[in-house]
């Protein structure tokens, strides 16, 4: 026996996917995608385990897993295993973009340190047709100055129990968010704005970007102040904080060890 563990760094589409985890048969998963390509690659049963899970719809540019693969004494680089497992994903919308070997102790989810989420939001009464699957479209201007002072009620260790969806697994409510900036650019040259959020944390709530999104959405809005995020957040009740802003704007860009 010859295991080795590999790290692999992946990016995805999430449209039409039930997100990261393996579902029962017949329902796609990334999950499920990438450990078939490694089997018909190997001839192995192959579980892969990632740094989290994302939702259905959820993009990553920078989605982390590792798995164990016997391959004997045979040399094996990652960049063909990468190859190799790319091959066998065609034409799916999946890409293993590095594959390194680590130590047997590395776990892709417990020695993660950071996260980087990035939701992108596309403000114009037009639709955005060829990034229809990658942000969300929002119809009407927001103030982003007032979102930005909302966010700041949200910087630091809380219980984000506002923020939390219903069926969310975790033991705990208390997270912490290192970082949340929004910025903004033009999407066209016709008055389109493109607002970005990003979000930094260890580990986040199920559904806590895109409810943080959906709040902060309220407040551009002008239906709520910037200071109503802080007695949200404080209320811990999910049905004082706004709506779970759409899958499709949120991309898990990096995970850093």
């Amino acid at each position: 026996m010859s295991v080795k563990r590999w790290k692999i760094t992946i990016e995805y589409n999430g449209t039409g996917y039930a997100g990261w985890q393996r579902q029962p048969e017949g329902i796609p998963s990334i999950q499920e995608s990438i450990e078939t390509a490694i089997t018909k690659f190997c001839g192995q049963d192959i579980q892969i385990t990632a740094a989290g899970r994302t939702d259905a719809g959820v993009h990553a540019h920078g989605q982390v897993a590792h798995f164990d693969l016997d391959y004997g004494d045979r040399a094996l680089t990652g960049f063909d295993l990468a190859k190799a497992i790319n091959a066998h994903l065609r034409p799916e919308p999946i890409a293993i973009i590095t594959a390194e070997e680590v130590d047997s102790e590395f776990h892709a989810r417990f020695d993660a340190r950071n996260k980087l989420y990035r939701y992108r939001m596309v403000t114009r009464s037009a639709p955005p047709i060829h990034d229809s699957r990658h942000v969300w479209h929002y119809k009407y201007d927001l103030d982003i100055e007032t979102m930005r002072e909302g966010g700041k009620h949200l910087l630091g260790h809380h219980d984000f129990t506002s923020f939390r969806d219903a069926q969310c697994q975790a033991k705990s409510p208390m997270k912490t968010l290192d970082r949340l900036e929004i910025s903004e650019k033009p999407y066209d040259n016709y008055g389109g704005r493109e607002i970005i959020f990003e979000l930094e944390g260890l580990s986040f709530l199920h559904h806590q970007c895109r409810n943080i999104v959906g709040t902060l959405k309220d407040v551009g809005k002008r239906k709520i102040n910037p200071d109503d995020v802080k007695m949200i957040l404080e209320a811990k009740d999910r049905t004082k904080a706004g709506m779970t802003a759409p899958a499709e704007g949120l991309s898990l860009i990096r995970v850093d060890y």
